[in-house]
C-alpha cells in the first residue's frame, strides 16, 4: 500500500473524471480544425462505400465468368476487372487521404495539450512541486500525449471505420438476401461485442496496476539516477538495484496476468467468428445448391463476413486502448484540475518600479506565514528596506530567514498581512512582473543540463554575447571559463554536478548580474566560495548593488557587516536590528553570533590572531 500512496492525487481524480469529461475536456482541442475533421470523416465514408463495392464486384466478375467466351462478350469481364482494380485503388486512395488530412489535427491536439499542460505545471505552487516525484509526473504527461494519439489512431482509423463497414453491410445482406444472413450476423456481432467488453473490463485492473508499477520503477529509477552521488557515497548500488528489481518483478507479475487474459480473450473472440461464419456459409452453400443463389453470392458473402471479421479481430484490442487512453488521459487532464494556491487576481496590473536604477522600497507589514496550520513559520514579521539599501537577514537554520526570499517570489501567499514593492501589494499584480524585479542568487544553485554559456545566458535570454561575458566577467568566472578547452561550450552535467559548489554558485551569480533586476535578493550567496574568492565576489557584489535595493540573507556575519540593516531572526520573530556596529554595542544575541564565529575563524587560522 504503501508503495502506491505517491500516485493517490492524481489516482483519485482520474477515478471521478469518467470518459465523458474525458472526451469534453478534448473536444475543444479538436474543434478548433472541424472543417479538416470533416473532410477525413468524409473520405473515410468513401473509402468505405468503396470497399464495399469491392466484393460486389468481385461476384459480378466470377457470375460473367460463367458467360461463353467470345467477341464482345469478353468486355463484360474486362471491364468488371477494370472496376475491380479502381475500386481497390479508390478504397486506398480515400483512406490515405483521410490519414493525411486529420495527422495535421492529431499532432497539432497533442502539441497544444502537452504545452497546456507543461504552462499549468510552471504555474503551480512550490508546494505541488516538493510534493510530486517528477519522474511520475512526467509518466503521466507522456502517457497522457500518448493516448490522444491512441484514441484518435483507433477511434478514427478502426471503430469508426468499423461501424460504418458493419452498417453498410447488414444493410446490404438485408437488402440483396435472405433476412437470416443479416440475423445470423448481427447475433455474431452482439456476442462478440459482449463477450470483449465484459473481458476487457475485467481485464482493465490489471493494466491500471502495470501503469502504477510502470510509474513507481521510473520515480525510482530517476531519483536514484538524479543523488547518483549519494548513492555512491553509501555504497548503496546494491541497495537501489534491489529496490529497482523488486518494482520490476512485480510488474512481470502483472505483465503475465494481463497476457494471460488477453489470450482468453482472443481464444474466445475467434470462437465466435468461427461459428458465425459456419452458419453464414452455411447459408449461402444451401442457396447454391438450391439454385437460388450463384457461387458469386458465395464468394460475396464469404468476402464481406472476412471483410467484416478481420477489423472486429482487433476489437477487444481497441477497446482495451480506448480504455487505457481514456485513464491516461484523465490522469493528465487531472494535472489541469489541480487548481492554482497562488494565483493572479483578474486583471491584475504590472508592477511598477518607481525608480528602476535605485530600486523599489520593500516593506513587510506584520506577515504571519505557516506551511503547516500547526508548525508557524513567520510570526508578525515586520520591516522596510528602503530605496538603494542593504538589509541583511541573519539567524540560526530554521529561523525563518528563506521563507522571506519564498514570499517575495511569491512561491507561496502570506496568511495574514502584507508584503508592498513600492507601496504595491505584490498579491495584487502580477506574478511574471514581480520575478522580473528580482534578480536572485539561491544558496543551493541547480543548472540545467546544458551548456555554461545556455546556463548564464538563462538570466536573459536576448541578451547579447558581450553582455553573457560581462556578467560572467563581475562573477569572476569568465577566466575560468575560457581556461576550459570548450570555454563557454563546457556541459555543466545534471543539475550541475561537473562543476564544483563554487563554481555554480559564480554561474548563478552571473545569471543573476545578466537579468539586470531592479531588486537584488542573495540566498548564501557565497557560502560555496573559498575565502579569496568569496572576498572578491564581495566586492563586487557590493559595489552591483551598491545604491541598488538588496536583501542578503546570510549565515556569515562577516558578509554582511556593511549592510545599512541587520535584522537578526529567531524561531520566526525579528529579535533584534540595527546595524552591525549598534548590534555589536547591544551585545545581544547578534553580538554573541559574531563573537562565536570569530572565535572559529581564529582557531581555525591562528595566525589572523
Amino acid at each position: 500500500m504503501h508503495d502506491f500512496a505517491l500516485n493517490k492525487p492524481i489516482e483519485g481524480a482520474s477515478r471521478t473524471r469518467n470518459d465523458r469529461r474525458v472526451m469534453a475536456a478534448l473536444l475543444p482541442y479538436l474543434w478548433v480544425y472541424r472543417y479538416r475533421v470533416g473532410l477525413a470523416l468524409m473520405c473515410l465514408f468513401i473509402a468505405k462505400l468503396t470497399n464495399l463495392g469491392v466484393p460486389i464486384v468481385l461476384k459480378k466478375l466470377i457470375d460473367g465468368m460463367n458467360v461463353p467466351v467470345g467477341g464482345a462478350l469478353l468486355v463484360v469481364p474486362i471491364a468488371l476487372l477494370v472496376a475491380y482494380g479502381m475500386l481497390r485503388f479508390s478504397a486506398a486512395l480515400f483512406n490515405e487521404l483521410r490519414e493525411f488530412l486529420f495527422a495535421k489535427v492529431t499532432e497539432s491536439t497533442v502539441r497544444s495539450i502537452a504545452l497546456h499542460v507543461f504552462r499549468h505545471l510552471h504555474t503551480l505552487s512550490l508546494r505541488f512541486h516538493l510534493e510530486r516525484q517528477t519522474g511520475g509526473m512526467s509518466r503521466d504527461i507522456e502517457r497522457g500525449t500518448r493516448g490522444i494519439q491512441t484514441l484518435v489512431a483507433h477511434s478514427l482509423y478502426s471503430t469508426l471505420p468499423t461501424l460504418i463497414e458493419v452498417s453498410l453491410v447488414l444493410f446490404y445482406l438485408s437488402w440483396r438476401y435472405d433476412r437470416w444472413f443479416a440475423i445470423i450476423t448481427v447475433l455474431a456481432l452482439i456476442c462478440y461485442i459482449g463477450f470483449t467488453v465484459v473481458v476487457t473490463e475485467w481485464r482493465t485492473h490489471l493494466r491500471k496496476q502495470m501503469n502504477q508499477l510502470d510509474s513507481l520503477a521510473h520515480q525510482r529509477a530517476i531519483d536514484s539516477l538524479i543523488n547518483f552521488e549519494t548513492v555512491k557515497y553509501f555504497g548503496n548500488e546494491a541497495y537501489e538495484a534491489a529496490r529497482y528489481d523488486e518494482n520490476l518483478l512485480r510488474y512481470r507479475a502483472a505483465a503475465l496476468r494481463s497476457q494471460h487474459s488477453l489470450s482468453l480473450l482472443n481464444l474466445g473472440q475467434q470462437c465466435i467468428i468461427a461459428v458465425g461464419l459456419i452458419l453464414i456459409l452455411w447459408r449461402a452453400a444451401t442457396g447454391v445448391a438450391q439454385g437460388q443463389l450463384t457461387l458469386g453470392d458465395l464468394v460475396l458473402v464469404n468476402t464481406l463476413m472476412i471483410q467484416l471479421y478481420i477489423p472486429l479481430n482487433f476489437l477487444g484490442v481497441m477497446y482495451r486502448e480506448i480504455k487505457q487512453a481514456m485513464a491516461d488521459m484523465g490522469r493528465m487532464f487531472s494535472l489541469l484540475d489541480t487548481p492554482l494556491e497562488v494565483a493572479d487576481v483578474p486583471k491584475a496590473p504590472a508592477l511598477l518600479i518607481r525608480d528602476p536604477l535605485r530600486g523599489p522600497e520593500i516593506r513587510f507589514e506584520q506577515v504571519c506565514f505557516y506551511y503547516e496550520a500547526t508548525r508557524p513559520i513567520l510570526l508578525d514579521i515586520d520591516f522596510v528596506i528602503a530605496p538603494g539599501t542593504t538589509t541583511a537577514v541573519v539567524g540560526r537554520s530554521g529561523s525563518g530567514k528563506s521563507t522571506l526570499a519564498r514570499l517575495l517570489f511569491r512561491f507561496y501567499d502570506v496568511q495574514s498581512g502584507r508584503i508592498l514593492v513600492d507601496g504595491q501589494d505584490i498579491r495584487q499584480v502580477t506574478q511574471e512582473s514581480v520575478r522580473a524585479a528580482i534578480g536572485m542568487v539561491p544558496q543551493d544553485t541547480v543548472l540545467f543540463n546544458d551548456t555554461l554559456y545556455y546556463n548564464i545566458h538563462y538570466g536573459r535570454p536576448q541578451a547579447s554575447q558581450a553582455d553573457v561575458f560581462a556578467a560572467a566577467r563581475a562573477a569572476h568566472i569568465h577566466d575560468f571559463i575560457e581556461s576550459l578547452p570548450q570555454g563557454y561550450d563546457t556541459p555543466v552535467g545534471e543539475r550541475g554536478l561537473k562543476l564544483s559548489g563554487g563554481e555554480k554558485q559564480r554561474v548563478a551569480i552571473a545569471r543573476a548580474l545578466l537579468k539586470q533586476p531592479q531588486f537584488f535578493l542573495f540566498d548564501e550567496a557565497t557560502s560555496a566560495l573559498d575565502s579569496r574568492t568569496e572576498q572578491a565576489i564581495q566586492q563586487a557584489l557590493f559595489g552591483l548593488s551598491k545604491n541598488r535595493t538588496t536583501l542578503v540573507i546570510a549565515h556569515r556575519l562577516s558578509t554582511i557587516v556593511n549592510a545599512d540593516l541587520i535584522l537578526v531572526m529567531d524561531r520566526g520573530r525579528i529579535i533584534e536590528r540595527g546595524n552591525h556596529a549598534q548590534l555589536l554595542r547591544a551585545a545581544g544575541h547578534y553580538a554573541q553570533m559574531w563573537e562565536i564565529q570569530q572565535s572559529t575563524m581564529r582557531a581555525a587560522s591562528p595566525t589572523l590572531g
